[in-house]
């Protein structure tokens, strides 16, 4: 791993956040879409996208596995000790309605870890990258991560937010993965999912908000564990290091294996 070379895998990062933007911005975003199953979109450019980051990180390193949103049936490689875990267009919700919210997301897992990450979030003009107990940063800027330590008033990216939970709204983009870096750019306090979800939705952006100072663990506070050939992840908390244990107190009474994020 030593040997990998990391600039070249945000480079590839970005190269296919290009050639996601070039559809997006020639306003060819809703077409070609469809649902692979209720909810949950897909387009040509994810697939695009995907097949250009699968072909330039092999060649980089043929021995690395690969698992990722569009290709983890065939689980090439996935659960070996070390595993690209991929989303190629992670928020496609906003790539398609033309928001800006979405991103491209790389990560590399050693064991079951995430050691290396990047995001890619071309609409918005950023580029994220995070390696293990090494640095995290945006466009090249120290990243350092919300240390509130009160829950009531704390910032949380949401669309619609019921007044009864004395909480403040922060503008949300769709990607989960971008959720988790206003966490670690001190832009939000609480990230919080507690549907099952999926380990290439977040991998990145745990190493990125974990570097930053904050914590990063599933809906119920417990270690998340990443590289299975299942690629399931049951939620995720991401929040100030102060916040961990009264964000665990709330979620878990409200936590019911199928609910909402936050």
């Amino acid at each position: 791993m030593a040997d990998l070379d990391f600039e070249r895998v945000i480079a590839i990062a970005n190269e296919g956040g290009a050639l996601a933007m070039r559809d997006w911005e020639l306003g060819r975003k809703a077409a070609g879409t469809w649902e692979k199953s209720p909810g949950q979109i897909v387009s040509e450019a994810d697939l695009a996208v995907d097949r250009f980051l699968r072909s330039e990180l092999e060649k980089l390193s043929p021995d690395i596995g690969w698992l990722s949103e569009e290709t983890h049936v065939d689980q090439s490689g996935a659960g070996d000790e070390l595993t690209w875990v991929v989303d190629p267009i992670d928020g496609t919700k906003d790539f398609v309605s033309g928001k800006t919210g979405w991103c491209v997301s790389v990560a590399l897992v050693h064991g079951d870890d995430p050691v290396f990450g990047v995001l890619v979030a071309p609409a918005m003009t950023e580029t994220w990258v995070a390696k293990a107990g090494s640095h995290s940063e945006v466009n090249g800027r120290t990243l350092s991560a919300s240390q509130r330590r009160q829950y009531d008033g704390c910032r949380v990216p949401v669309e619609v937010l019921p007044p009864d939970l004395n909480l403040t709204a922060v503008p949300k983009p769709n990607s989960i993965a971008l959720r988790m870096a206003m966490v670690a750019d001190d832009r939000a306090d609480v990230v919080a999912s507690t549907r099952w979800g999926h380990e290439w939705d977040i991998a990145a952006a745990h190493v990125i908000a974990v570097e930053a100072g904050a914590s990063v663990t599933n809906a119920l506070g417990e270690k998340l564990v990443y590289n299975g050939t299942h690629g399931k992840a049951l939620g995720v908390l991401c929040c100030s290091k102060n916040l961990f244990e009264q964000a665990v107190e709330r979620i878990g009474k409200q936590f019911t294996g199928n609910g909402a994020s936050h």
